[in-house]
């Protein structure tokens, strides 16, 4: 299972915490780098992103409702535009190689592993070899191809 988090509200901050908490609920987690990009959507504060990946055997909405319950710890609020600034953002990527959605819900695989250079770039730096499954190709396959000029994201060094 993969997750990505991003945060532009004292971002460090939440990203840790974030990382915390899923490490109590989930284990041991593999972590790409910390990546930080432009607001995507909205004109607003650089976002700090990372993709960690897990094993669990839960099923999918219990996994949905853990996201939700550490997003809203950390002051996650549900109310505005789906494109604003986020105290902690946790987005379900890949589950196995379960397709569904988006009804009910969440979709998987993510739409935005193929649109958002702040998705792909992480996920495939720590899952280069897995095949997407939809597209078939393997994550490092799609950043290859990915138009890296229409999102500017950049690794940045970031202390756990």
């Amino acid at each position: 299972m993969y997750i990505s988090l991003g945060s532009n509200i004292d971002a460090p901050r939440h990203l840790r915490a974030g990382v915390a908490a899923l490490r109590e609920h989930f284990g041991e987690l593999e972590l790409s780098s910390v990546y930080e990009s432009e607001a995507v959507g909205f004109a607003g504060d650089n976002f700090l992103n990372l993709v960690a990946g897990f094993d669990t055997d839960l099923p999918i909405p219990a996994v949905r409702d853990i996201l939700h319950r550490i997003e809203d710890a950390n002051g996650r609020l549900r109310t505005g535009p789906r494109f604003s600034a986020r105290t902690l953002d946790l987005d379900l990527l890949l589950y196995d190689d379960v397709v569904q959605g988006p009804e009910p819900g969440p979709e998987l695989p993510r739409d935005e592993i193929l649109k958002n250079a702040f998705v792909l770039w992480p996920l495939a730096e720590i899952a280069p070899n897995r095949r997407h499954p939809t597209d078939g190709r393997t994550l490092a396959e799609l950043w290859q191809v990915f138009d890296r000029d229409a999102q500017r994201l950049w690794p940045v060094p970031f202390s756990w």
